[in-house]
């Protein structure tokens, strides 16, 4: 199933994800420090992210995804990492990498980036 949300949603869902892995459960409070943006802000979007099915929020306040949510940020963060990795391969530092590839992690089609992954692991000899 492929769902479309605004880039936002998918920043947010992604930090969960991010987050998640370190080990330790979620709260907004982490997703607002790791955004850099406001606990209010932050709020809404869960609030708006729970209505639309994507997270979910227990009875501590801790957030994790959905199914849906978790599909979306998993296909997120994979661009993200591997369109990171594949700049800093090319040169380009680690800061600007991180932040062109939250840029276009959001607008290429599933076609285009099939096709830049496996030219990217070519590339880099991982294919």
């Amino acid at each position: 199933m492929s769902i479309n949300i605004h880039e936002s949603a998918e920043n947010y869902l992604e930090a969960i994800l991010a987050l998640g892995e370190t080990g330790h459960p979620v709260r907004s409070i982490d997703v607002a420090q790791h955004l850099g943006f406001s606990k209010p802000s932050v709020s809404r979007a869960m609030s708006l992210l729970r209505e639309g099915g994507f997270v979910a929020v227990d009875a501590g306040g801790f957030l994790r995804l959905t199914d849906d949510g978790m599909e979306i940020a998993q296909r997120i963060y994979e661009r993200h990492l591997l369109l990171t990795k594949w700049l800093v391969h090319l040169g380009v530092s680690e800061d600007v990498a991180v932040q062109d590839a939250c840029r276009i992690e959001h607008d290429l089609s599933v076609e285009s980036f099939d096709a830049l992954r496996e030219h990217i692991n070519r590339d880099m000899g991982l294919a």
